[in-house]
């Protein structure tokens, strides 16, 4: 099955990414995507866009070559208790708001916290996806987030990006692995994602399809094929 959807990508705004908005929307609609969400690093990152640049969104026009464009945030989880680095009023500015652990803003606890505080986020009313869970940052509990993330409709991400032996995330593919095998048990949608910094990278899943097809976990379930669903799944 081919791809529809990639809605977990970075521009330039994000500050070390290497493609413009036009590049990467052309870039989408070359590889017959229908929906692509740009969704640059929240304000703790290093170098990444102000505040304002999520709040003057509107001028962006969300058709692009034949593409839908979620314009939107990879916040930055903060802590064990769940806190964001983007204000719920900007939040609204949002078309997608993805959450996510980076180690040069992350303050963790023990397992146990980590899993409490991850959990917290998926059931925030305003996050859509949680990015890269499986990449190790955080030591987690997984079961617990997968059986959240169906009630909350808050979805996984399994991330290509995050799998690169550049990134030297060790564990990532066990954890993966383990968050594929969960969702297949749960009857559990969740979504690919490229996390593309540079146009040439976007749908590309070359490392997250091996594991897909390791686990034999059901395309129904992966919403990149779908992007009907994966719009009304949303709506939360």
């Amino acid at each position: 099955m081919t791809p529809l959807l990639d809605v977990h990508t970075h521009t330039v705004a994000s500050g070390h990414a290497y493609s413009s908005l036009q590049e990467m929307a052309q870039a989408a609609a070359s590889r017959g995507l229908q929906i692509l969400g740009v969704t640059e690093h929240g304000p703790s990152i290093e170098g990444t866009c102000p505040l304002l640049y999520f709040k003057n969104m509107h001028c962006i026009p969300r058709q692009m070559y034949g593409v839908r464009l979620l314009m939107g945030c990879e916040m930055n989880i903060l802590d064990t208790e769940g806190h964001l680095d983007i204000p719920e009023n900007y939040m609204q500015h949002l078309d997608i708001r993805i959450a996510g652990i980076h180690i040069m803003c992350w303050k963790g606890g023990t397992k146990a916290q980590n899993t409490e505080g991850m959990e917290a986020v998926i059931r925030n009313p305003y996050v859509h996806i949680i990015s890269h869970p499986g990449d190790g940052t955080a030591d987690l509990d997984f079961e617990p987030l997968v059986l959240a993330s169906k009630e909350a409709h808050t979805l996984l991400e399994i991330n290509n990006h995050s799998l690169s032996p550049k990134r030297s995330k060790l564990s990532a593919k066990a954890n993966n692995l383990e968050i594929l095998r969960l969702c297949k048990k749960h009857d559990v949608p969740l979504i690919l994602g490229s996390d593309a910094h540079i146009s040439f990278q976007i749908a590309d899943y070359n490392r997250v399809m091996p594991l897909v097809e390791e686990v034999g976990f059901p395309p129904e379930l992966i919403m990149n094929y779908w992007p009907e669903q994966f719009l009304e799944y949303l709506q939360k």
